[in-house]
């Protein structure tokens, strides 16, 4: 129970602040892909340096995840490609959805009940790729 306190916390924490840093707003989102504002690019930079510290840190310390293991973080191959395909394709499906996952599942939380169809849409896309997965090459 105390596990789940904590992460229902801290995805409440999360959604406050997605909401209220306007992270979640279709506005938003669409003023960055015409780049328009600022707004989110200085939002995402700020989380992938505070993600780089975080990994250092959990890497340097020898950090300890709920239950009491290890959190041990391997290194990726390095590469270019895969990473830009992912990157546009997450890119496309964010600028036609209005919403990346995160802030999906914050914007059913408002009561946004159209929300629904693009989530609907992404876990019917994550179970096709988890049926394919052992057919696309990594």
């Amino acid at each position: 129970m105390k596990k789940f306190l904590s992460f229902f916390g801290i995805g409440l924490f999360l959604g406050i602040l997605f909401i209220k840093s306007e992270v979640a707003s279709w506005f938003r989102i669409y003023e960055m892909f015409q780049f328009k504002s600022f707004h989110m690019y200085g939002i995402i930079g700020s989380a992938v340096v505070l993600g780089i510290i975080v990994v250092k840190y959990l890497k340097r310390n020898q950090s300890k995840d709920f239950s009491g293991n290890e959190i041990i973080i391997n290194s990726k191959d390095k590469g270019f490609t895969r990473y830009i395909t992912g990157g546009i394709i997450f890119g496309l499906g964010w600028a036609l959805a209005g919403a990346c996952p995160g802030p999906m599942y914050v914007l059913l939380g408002s009561m946004l009940p159209s929300i629904l169809v693009l989530i609907l849409g992404a876990l019917i896309g994550t179970f096709v790729y988890g049926v394919l997965r052992n057919k696309l090459p990594h």
